[in-house]
Formats: C-alpha cells, structure tokens, sequence
C-alpha cells in the first residue's frame, strides 16, 4: 500500500507540468490573462491540496528506476493541434488517479478536493476551446503575401500552376478567385489545390463560396461587400474556418468588428483592373486608418506593385496581396524572393 504514495506524486507531477503547459499556451499564445490565472491558481490549488503528503511521497520517489521511463520516451509525440487536448487529458487522468489513490489511504476530504479539481477541469477545457481556434487563424495570418489566383492575367498558367509555383516560392495563405469557370470546374479546381496546399502547410481561402470552401475542406472564406451577411457564413460555417471581409471605407472596416470575421481586406488601395466590378481606389488614406483604428488582421490589396510596395509597408501593413505582379510575373518563385527582400529591407528598417 505504501507504493501508493509513489502513484499520487508521479501523478501530481504529471497533472501540474501539464497545468503549466496549459497555463504557458493561455499566456504567451493565446494572451488569455484571465485564464492563465485561473489554471495558475488551480496548478497552486492541488500542490497544496497535496502538501501534507509532501514527505511521504518524495520518500517514495523512484524516478530512476521507473520502470514506465522506457514506455514514456517511446510515446509518439503529438502535433501542435494536438498539444491543450493532450494536455488536459493529461491532466484530468491524473486527477483521477490522485483521487482514487487517496481513497484507499483513507482520505477522504483531500480525494474530494480534487475531484472538484478535475471537474473544474472540464469547464476550462470548454472555455480553451474557442481560443486554440482563433490562435490557429492568427498564426495563419500571421505571414506578409497574401496570394490570389488570377487567370486571366497569368501568362496563360492555370490556377492550379499558378498555386504550384506560390507555394515554390514560400506564400504560406492563398486564396481561390476565380469568376468565370463552371461550379464543377471550380469545384475539381480548389480540389487539387487543397491536396496541394494541404500537403505544403498551406493556407487556403476560397472566394466568395462557402459551399465550395466546406465541399474542400478549406481552411476559409473570403466574402466581398456585396456577398452573403458573415455571420449567417459563420453559423453555416462553425468557429473554425478562417473568414475574411473586402472593405472599402472606414465605415466598413468598423462594421466589420461586429460581423465574426477573422480579417478584413482594406482596399483597394491603388487602380487595379483585376475585377470587373471594382470600386475606385480607397487611396493610402484608409490604410492609415485601418493601421490605427481596427484591431483586426487587414491584407492590404488592390493595384500594390513592386515599385509602390514600399509606400504600403512604410503605412503599416504587414499583410499585403500583389495580385497581377505575381500571377503575371514569368518566374513567380524569383518574383516572390524579389518581393519578400523589399519586405524584410522594410522590416529592419523599422525595428532600428
């Protein structure tokens, strides 16, 4: 009986590192304060639950001689999405094990007190959920070209070539724009790309279809001013997929607060002839107000070229879409390498 001890201090151990993994996540990615006190306090909470066990289990301790040392380093080490779920799971497990392991040590207010751990546990892995969501579309945001295909400015290259050649070149969030083929040619289309994107680690956003970016399992929805409401999108579409909204206005970028959307388009910022329907260009004026106003991520966009790129970067735009210069580049890697040189040259620039 006296191993026991051993049990309830390999489990505490277990329970607080996954605790403070929990509680690192809420802190450094998620920037939770609230929720990162909470899981402090409760990792603070079942040490001191624990305390007067202290001696008995360190007296107990056998780290080196575990005989599940091996069978722990032989775990398969989970993926990033995977790392609150596994935690938590961690974590409730070995609540249980504490819990039963004090019941047959007879006792019986301390295996309470952490029962009530466990299933508060429960509710914060409820709580964390919506957070790893919007910690994923941040991180997927968090890159400086946005690529869109554009057929009929691409030296005769299909979409799929042209996502082939952005993805050599290292954009890491593409989006499907095409208005003129087929809903089955779309749909074979954005098939293939999200084989391609899927396989790259790619971001992928389909245009204006949220039935086509759930048939391919996109990773989002791009909508413009004019297409279906985003939070009628987003009750179709669930919390997860990444939705983006063209704005044109102040007015709009400020609507766009209230309406679920992960990021907005700000645009367009200079001439373009990439759309038929376009409206007149917004100029550098509503950048410099999305730049100090709006809390979203913004993609810059509309008529941005190499020789004006500079002039959007020195505003504050991080994330920028140069439609035409790189789908009608001839080596569209070397055109990206060329881009992205502009873009750090800036960035250094900045930090100095």
């Amino acid at each position: 009986m006296n191993n026991t001890y051993r049990i309830i201090d390999a489990n505490a151990n277990r329970v607080c590192e996954g605790l403070r993994v929990i509680e690192d996540w809420l802190r450094f990615v998620a920037e939770n304060q609230e929720l990162t006190a909470e899981v402090k306090a409760m990792r603070h909470t079942i040490r001191d639950t624990l305390r007067e066990l202290d001696g008995k289990m360190l007296l107990k301790r056998a780290a080196s001689t575990d005989v599940g040392l091996a069978v722990s380093q032989a775990e398969t080490a989970h993926g990033k999405e995977q790392l609150l779920p596994a935690n938590f799971k961690r974590v409730q497990e070995g609540l249980r094990v504490i819990e039963e392991s004090l019941k047959l040590l007879q006792y019986p207010s301390l295996a309470k007190a952490v029962e009530r751990c466990r299933f508060h546990t429960y509710t914060l892995e409820q709580l964390v959920q919506p957070l790893t969501a919007m910690a994923k579309k941040r991180q997927a945001l968090a890159t400086d070209l946005y690529g869109l295909t554009a057929r009929e400015f691409s030296r005769g290259r299909s979409n799929v070539e042209m996502v082939r050649a952005m993805i050599d070149g290292g954009i890491r969030l593409i989006q499907y724009r095409e208005k003129d083929l087929t809903p089955k040619e779309k749909l074979k289309e954005c098939d293939t790309i999200r084989h391609l994107t899927r396989e790259a680690g790619v971001t992928f956003i389909v245009n204006d279809h949220p039935d086509l970016a759930l048939l391919v399992e996109a990773d989002g929805i791009h909508l413009g001013q004019d297409d279906l409401d985003p939070v009628r999108v987003r009750r179709l579409v669930g919390p997860e997929p990444i939705i983006g909204l063209s704005t044109h206005s102040p007015q709009q970028g400020r609507a766009a607060l209230t309406q679920q959307v992960d990021y907005i388009g700000v645009g367009p910022i200079f001439p373009t002839f990439t759309k038929k329907d376009v409206c007149p260009p917004v100029g550098l004026e509503y950048l410099d107000y999305a730049v100090e106003n709006i809390p979203l991520p913004f993609v810059a966009i509309g008529g941005i070229k190499e020789h004006n790129l500079r002039q959007v970067l020195q505003r504050g735009a991080k994330l920028v879409a140069l439609v035409t210069e790189i789908t009608g580049a001839e080596n569209i890697p070397q055109k990206i390498k060329t881009l992205r040189k502009i873009i750090q040259e800036e960035r250094d620039k900045h930090e100095l």
